[in-house]
């Protein structure tokens, strides 16, 4: 069997019992597993102007790379990338919330909006008030951890918010996942046993 490679956590990250928050960036560009027994959630958004909508997209994997939950959406038309990605977060924590999964890894793939919501600071930018609804998200979790990380290690994400554009309602897959995103996935699960 080959060694598979995992992130370390913050030490007390599973012994909390109340929310916290976490910020880092990792610069790798593949997929990493959480740490056993953990969950890791990545999400990311898609613009599409000539529709005039956003898409979003949502994945819960395990340490092995299992999915556990998998999501797709059509959002509402934004001005800006980081308001796409604070509504794509805001979306993919409703999602964890309303799966189970209260204590897990958010990962994205916008460095700004990351670390944005894990400021202690007041936010009073067009963004504030979606990057308080992401805030107080996460304080109805036990624990959650937030890392910025490279497009190219958040391509099944990225998949999903790309194939909202063709859907009409939104998508969910449980223990599953979608058909549209296998050949990433299966990408990130080979990088696994390298």
């Amino acid at each position: 069997m080959a060694k598979q490679k995992s992130q370390r956590l913050p030490q007390g990250f599973s012994t909390s019992t109340t929310a916290t928050c976490y910020s880092c960036s990792n610069n790798r560009t593949t997929w990493q597993p959480p740490p056993q027994s953990s969950f890791k959630l990545n999400f990311d958004a898609a613009t599409f102007a000539e529709q005039n909508c956003t898409g979003f997209g949502a994945i819960i994997r395990n340490y092995r790379g299992k999915v556990m939950v998998a999501m797709l959406a059509k959002g509402p038309p934004v001005t800006t990338s980081d308001e796409a990605e604070a509504l794509a977060c805001r979306k993919a924590l409703e999602f964890s919330i309303d799966a189970g999964f209260l204590e897990l890894i958010n990962e994205g793939d916008n460095a700004h909006v990351m670390k944005t919501i894990c400021s202690s600071l007041p936010n009073r930018s067009s963004l504030g008030i979606i990057i308080d609804d992401d805030k107080c998200l996460m304080n109805d979790m036990q624990n959650v951890y937030v890392i910025s990380i490279r497009r190219e290690g958040n391509k099944v994400a990225h998949a999903l918010a790309r194939y909202a554009k063709i859907v009409f309602d939104d998508m969910y897959w449980l223990e599953d996942s979608s058909p549209l995103v296998v050949d990433d996935l299966y990408f990130d699960i080979m990088n696994l046993n390298e």
